[in-house]
């Protein structure tokens, strides 16, 4: 069995904005085909066109529709990946000591060449981030993109995970939980950054920034997104109301043709 540290130096990890996640899968698909093509064995995929494709992923994206009593009903998309937790028990359930937590900056990682697959981790984790690659037999799981981190071949501004660089929305944001004035921190104090599961006391290092909650577009507060392009615009010459905005503008063009 595999011992945690009692400390770590740093507490690196993920803040996910709920809130302006929109579900586009360009973190699961840029995780993908980094960690495919660098760090460890490829993540492999079987039968990925065929009528029951199989493959392995790091970073998923779950999709609910949520309704609050008083707000419309809104989507809200959830990536979830390891968590990196404190008291990880993927790493102390590890017969062989190929999952470990680094003391240096609490990455939790599995050692390859000592994994045999038996999938116990999987089986610890209560948050169902660890995933068996069936062709290459051992346990894959986030690594923080730690290839890419400390990589000082790469630009300053790539030396995050890549997920979080390709965030288009920029949902994604990485750093130091240790350092009370990183970004992560702040923006965790700020928006209320909630732990995962925080009843299964493995305390997860990542945070989730929840949704705010949708008003009533369709109450007294309704807000008529096309008031900006109807505005009338009064003609001088004519006295006659003409159509303002961007159907102004439109009804002009049209005019030359």
């Amino acid at each position: 069995m595999t011992a945690l540290p009692q400390t770590t130096q740093k507490k690196l990890g993920l803040v996910i904005d709920l809130d302006i996640c929109v579900g586009c899968h360009a973190c699961v698909t840029n995780c993908k085909e980094w960690n495919t093509s660098n760090y460890g064995a490829p993540l492999s995929d079987v039968d990925a066109y065929g009528a029951e494709p199989m493959g392995t992923f790091l970073n998923r994206i779950h999709t609910y529709e949520v309704k609050q009593e008083g707000c419309n009903a809104q989507t809200v998309h959830f990536p979830k990946s390891c968590l990196h937790c404190e008291d990880a028990p993927c790493v102390t359930v590890c017969p062989t000591g190929a999952s470990y937590k680094r003391e240096e900056d609490g990455i939790v990682l599995v050692n390859e060449d000592r994994c045999m697959g038996c999938g116990l981790c999987a089986w610890a984790c209560p948050y169902g981030a660890r995933e068996l690659d069936q062709l290459a037999g051992v346990m894959k799981k986030c690594t923080l993109c730690v290839d890419r981190i400390y990589n000082e071949n790469l630009p300053e501004e790539d030396r995050i995970p890549a997920c979080v660089r390709t965030c288009p929305a920029g949902a994604r944001h990485f750093g130091d939980f240790a350092d009370p004035e990183s970004n992560v921190s702040r923006l965790t104090a700020e928006r209320g950054g909630m732990e995962l599961m925080p009843e299964q006391g493995t305390a997860p290092v990542n945070r989730y920034l929840p949704p705010r909650p949708k008003t009533d577009i369709g109450g007294e507060n309704k807000i008529d997104i096309l008031a900006p392009f109807l505005e009338p615009v009064v003609n001088e010459e004519t006295t006659q109301d003409q159509p303002g905005g961007f159907l102004g503008w439109l009804d002009k063009a049209l005019e030359k043709i």
